[in-house]
């Protein structure tokens, strides 16, 4: 018997000496391209560092200039508009594309494919696309108002339109919520359906209290994930944007006509690789690290309240 247990304390010992040699280029790939630059952004935040000399401590002045600087407060502002308002929208838009395309026809395959390849396309290829389609003088866009005598607009190069271009340019990348909504749905039990059909609910009941509850897990992660994407992406299609309307003489940052594509990576960009201040750039990421964690925590807080998982027996 002690032989019996030695040699099964020898077999364990070596699985974890085999586990941990596996994890170990995970483990080493996290601690240094993400647990290194994360801490090495907290230490940058104290400091100044305009990149062409070495970094000095300042301590809480970039604080202050976060403090008074007009043009943080205006990039949250732009932020936060863009994802109340885009985070939702996507998410109504990808349900509907999904039940639409959650039936068993002959080649609906290639309509799934069609709605969801626009997501895939690069995201360079797809600023320049929409840029000549909000083109105010021969971009398609105006070019469809005008047939339907609908007002038009100059669209990115308006304060008041370059938002809602903004947002109506995400909507050609639904395709990925799409897909997450039909794998929810398809992952209904049809029991369910055919229950509430014996009890002779309507298609508008099932979907109710049927189709809706089940889909509250997928409804919660494209909430998640909308709310971070938003404010952490977009890079590529602002900069493309905002850089046929440069700064102007009284701006100093490239944030689209009235600063109003001045989204809050964008804003954190140009103030490292623009203006090169590295240290209150440092301070900025860790600012917009925060707001998203705190949001996520909210919503995580929130979502036992209406969030159902299947084999749930009580709140």
């Amino acid at each position: 018997m002690v032989r019996v247990a030695r040699r099964r304390g020898g077999m364990l010992r070596e699985d974890a000496i085999w586990g941990w040699l596996l994890q170990a280029p995970v483990i080493a790939g996290l601690a240094v391209f993400v647990a290194g630059p994360l801490l090495a952004s907290l230490v940058l935040s104290f400091m100044d560092w305009p990149m062409l000399t070495p970094p000095s401590f300042v301590g809480l002045d970039n604080l202050n200039t976060l403090i008074n600087d007009p043009f943080f407060v205006q990039a949250i502002g732009n932020t936060a508009f863009v994802t109340v308002i885009s985070v939702p929208l996507y998410m109504v838009v990808g349900l509907l594309l999904a039940l639409a395309l959650d039936r068993k026809l002959r080649g609906i395959s290639i309509y799934r494919v069609i709605f969801f390849l626009p997501s895939q396309l690069p995201a360079v290829a797809n600023a320049i696309v929409w840029l000549w389609m909000f083109n105010p003088n021969y971009g398609l866009v105006n070019w469809v108002l005008g047939i339907f005598h609908l007002p038009m607009s100059s669209w990115i190069q308006d304060p008041g339109m370059a938002k809602p271009a903004l947002i109506i340019m995400g909507m050609w990348t639904t395709g990925t919520t799409m897909i997450v909504y039909l794998a929810g749905l398809q992952g209904i039990p049809a029991e369910l359906y055919e229950a509430a059909a014996i009890d002779g609910a309507s298609a508008q009941r099932r979907f109710w209290n049927v189709t809706l509850p089940m889909l509250t897990p997928v409804i919660f992660f494209t909430l998640i994930m909308g709310i971070i994407n938003t404010t952490q992406s977009g890079f590529t299609t602002t900069y493309i944007f905002t850089a046929v309307n440069g700064p102007t003489a009284t701006e100093t940052v490239n944030g689209g006509p009235g600063n109003a594509l001045l989204l809050f990576i964008l804003y954190i960009y140009d103030v490292a690789f623009v203006n090169f201040h590295m240290g209150y750039a440092s301070l900025l990421a860790w600012i917009l690290f925060l707001i998203v964690l705190s949001v996520t925590l909210i919503n995580f807080k929130l979502a036992g309240r209406w969030v159902y998982y299947e084999g749930q027996t009580g709140r």
